[in-house]
């Protein structure tokens, strides 16, 4: 019983990271500062300097 409570602990605890619309696993890296982007809704994002790319640019 006590070992089925910390995997439902550690399932919650994770739960934030996936949840919402963003996702830092997949995205390419910034040009500018090589750090990793995240996908949001249609964009990636940089975290120093924003939407950096879109999907509608053609060299995705």
């Amino acid at each position: 019983m006590a070992t089925d409570r910390i995997d439902e602990t550690d399932a919650c605890s994770s739960e934030p990271e996936r949840s919402g619309s963003t996702d830092r696993s997949s995205g390419p890296t910034c040009p500018s500062c090589e750090m990793l982007m995240y996908k949001r809704h249609c964009k990636y994002v940089c975290p120093q300097h924003g939407v950096v790319i879109d999907c509608s640019d053609p060299f995705l």
